[in-house]
Parts: structure tokens; sequence; C-alpha cells
């Protein structure tokens, strides 16, 4: 079986779940070291959204997570029950006057990481792909 998933409550401290659950999957897909890192943060970032923006933080609703390993590639998918929202149309954080702000970074920081960032469902789920 080359795909694992699991469902989490949306709850910050449940990144750690998450941390872990890569880790599993880095044993398990042999990633090597040098696009682990990547996955790490870009797949943190996406639930970070998630729970925070998708599922407004709260604890009934669920953030699901799958990997599978295929075709030489990592394929990550990341889903909340939230509204959704407009993916193509997003302030550049790196824009002079988006510098200070607090958001934006996750979904830039996404497509930098990610070989390839799919949004789905109107933005409720995105699928990251890094190849191996």
């Amino acid at each position: 079986m080359n795909k694992i998933s699991i469902e989490i409550p949306s709850i910050m401290e449940n990144i750690r779940i998450v941390e872990s659950f890569i880790d599993n999957a880095r044993d398990k897909f042999k990633i090597d070291d040098d696009i682990y890192g990547n996955i790490m943060i870009a797949v943190m970032e996406a639930v970070n959204n998630c729970i925070k923006h998708g599922n407004k933080e709260d604890s009934r609703k669920l953030v699901s997570l799958a990997m599978e390993f295929a075709d030489e590639r990592i394929y990550v998918w990341i889903e909340d029950e939230g509204e959704g929202f407009d993916h193509a149309h997003l302030p550049d954080p790196t824009a002079p006057e988006n510098l200070e702000l607090e958001g934006g970074r996750g979904i830039f920081l996404m497509k930098n990481l990610a070989d390839e960032v799919n949004f789905q469902d109107k933005g409720r789920k995105v699928e990251l792909v890094f190849f191996m």
C-alpha cells in the first residue's frame, strides 16, 4: 500500500500529529532529506491554513491529509470543511505593500517548495506534488 491518510480535528495543537505523520511517511516512502524539508514546510502551511482559515479553528470540523507515492512522485492532499476561497486572486506577499502583513505567505511558500500545487473543490482541497 503506497497511500496513507489521517484526519485531525481543527485544533492548532494537532500540528504535532501532522509532523509525526510526515516523519512516518519519510520512513515508509524512503523520502530523501533534500525534499523532506520541503514536504514538511509545505504540508504544515497547508494544514495550518485549513485549520485557521478553512475551518476557523472549529474543533468539530476535520482536516483530512493523505499521501501517496507513485511514479517517482509524492502526492499530498490536504482538505478542510470550510467555505473555500478564491485561490486565483491572492495578494502577492512579496509586493512592498504586503511585506508587513501577517498572513499571505503560506500559499506562496507551498508554490515555491512543491513541484506542483493544485487547488480543487473551490479551494477546500489542495494537492501538493513533489518529484523524487
